[in-house]
């Protein structure tokens, strides 16, 4: 089998797995694809401007399957981590290759110094992810409305109320605090962990936002700057 390729990295708002959107598309957070200097000829992209939305094909660079061997089962956190399902019926990026798919979109390519670069929202990878290929949406093959979408179905309309103090939420810049609301609207906690007094951290764009949960009700304790800001 022919070696894959690293075409590109991708640069996002991510730096730690934990509180990344669980699909692509739930948080129209900013970032940018660059390409890897072999890969910069602006006619690789020649028509791709056209498009709105494309495809990524990515490497799940930070997940270690235990002992290096693949499981047959998962255990997915959205079914609170006891239930097992076969790996194929899951998006758990434990898998025998560790290959992402996420559908974002196109907002703009900009030709510099790096050759193109994709500015695209939506995208649910860790900053500096590996990307092996990129590919347009087609909206008439590629979407379906009428899936079924098996155990994932009871989440689908899944969200916490958040309640963010204005006091905490200046402390962001203006751009983001709509985004980090609806990024803990989603619940980034492991659905397994249910304690209301534990206190959970995320870091999103240099920022450090600690909250708890009780029930459907998220509420954000402090938002700090990390250390590299200050």
């Amino acid at each position: 089998m022919k070696d894959l390729t690293v075409i590109a990295k991708i640069h996002t708002l991510y730096k730690e797995k934990f509180g990344i959107p669980r699909q692509s598309g739930m948080v129209d957070l900013p970032a940018e694809i660059i390409f890897e200097p072999q890969f910069r000829d602006p006619n690789a992209v020649r028509g791709l401007e056209g498009f709105s939305h494309i495809w990524l094909l990515w490497d799940f660079s930070e997940a270690e399957s235990k002992n290096g061997v693949w499981q047959p089962t998962v255990r997915p956190p959205r079914l609170g981590g006891n239930t097992r399902m076969g790996v194929f019926a899951t998006r758990s990026p434990f898998r025998p290759n560790g290959i992402g798919l996420s559908s974002v979109k196109l907002e703009r390519i900009e030709i510099g110094r790096q050759g193109p670069v994709l500015h695209i929202t939506g995208a649910d990878l860790l900053d500096g992810t590996p990307i092996y290929d990129i590919k347009p949406y087609i909206a008439f093959c590629d979407s379906h409305p009428d899936a079924v979408c098996g155990f994932s179905e009871g989440y689908k309309q899944y969200r916490l109320r958040v309640v963010f103090p204005e006091a905490e939420e200046l402390k962001l810049p203006e751009e983001l605090r709509e985004r980090v609301t609806e990024l803990l609207n989603f619940d980034p906690r492991p659905s397994y962990q249910a304690d209301p007094e534990r206190v959970y951290g995320m870091d999103i764009s240099g920022y450090s936002v600690k909250f708890t949960v009780d029930g459907d009700c998220l509420t954000v304790k402090s938002v700090e700057p990390c250390a590299e800001l200050l």
